[in-house]
């Protein structure tokens, strides 16, 4: 069965504010100042496009998980400012299940606190459940990146529990708990999406 993402194998969302494109190899040009110089932004994160070797790799795991359909990758880009400011993506894409995750997201020090991730994720989200039809939409972070979560939340997205120990950390031994929150398509359309848009 071809799955919608197959059918719209480059998708571009935008609006007023930004522009969503399929990320790519290319794309390296494009997000290597960010990898050089604000190391600082995936303290939270497994796979970490710190320094040239490290945003290459981010880049090969990300594509060939576009290429297996489990995940889509996008470069953002800002249009107020006229520069590219970070990444997100789709993820855990599961077309019988009707689920998927939104995460991977993280954008250059200048773009935080201007608005410019409610609009990324109110196209994100609009799609998943306008376009694909998706029944939920979650999203999962360490339990100590408060201000991770308190961006989910701004959303309209809904604690729905914390994982346990779930996954290890880059600092040895340590891992982490997960939270992990959700918006639901009846959500979506029940008022998360008109608040959000109030918001933009």
């Amino acid at each position: 069965m071809q799955s919608a993402l197959e059918k719209f194998p480059n998708i571009t969302l935008e609006d007023e504010r930004v522009i969503l494109r399929p990320l790519t190899e290319s794309d390296y040009e494009n997000l290597l100042p960010f990898a050089v110089n604000e190391k600082g932004l995936w303290f939270y994160s497994l796979v970490r496009p710190e320094g040239e070797e490290g945003l290459s790799n981010y880049l090969y795991i990300a594509l060939a998980e576009k290429a297996a359909g489990r995940e889509f990758p996008f470069i953002v880009f800002d249009k107020k400012t006229n520069e590219y400011a970070g990444s997100t993506r789709f993820y855990d894409i599961n077309f019988l299940y009707k689920t998927l995750q939104l995460g991977y997201t993280w954008y250059g020090k200048k773009f935080h606190g201007t608005g410019l991730n409610k609009h990324c994720k109110f196209l994100l989200l609009q799609f998943a459940f306008e376009a694909l039809k998706f029944e939920r939409v979650e999203f999962r972070a360490d339990a100590k990146n408060e201000r991770s979560i308190a961006a989910m939340k701004s959303i309209g997205c809904k604690v729905d529990g914390i994982l346990r120990s779930n996954m290890p950390t880059m600092e040895g031994n340590v891992r982490r708990d997960s939270i992990v929150l959700s918006i639901l398509r009846e959500e979506w359309f029940d008022g998360v999406k008109e608040k959000l848009a109030a918001k933009l």
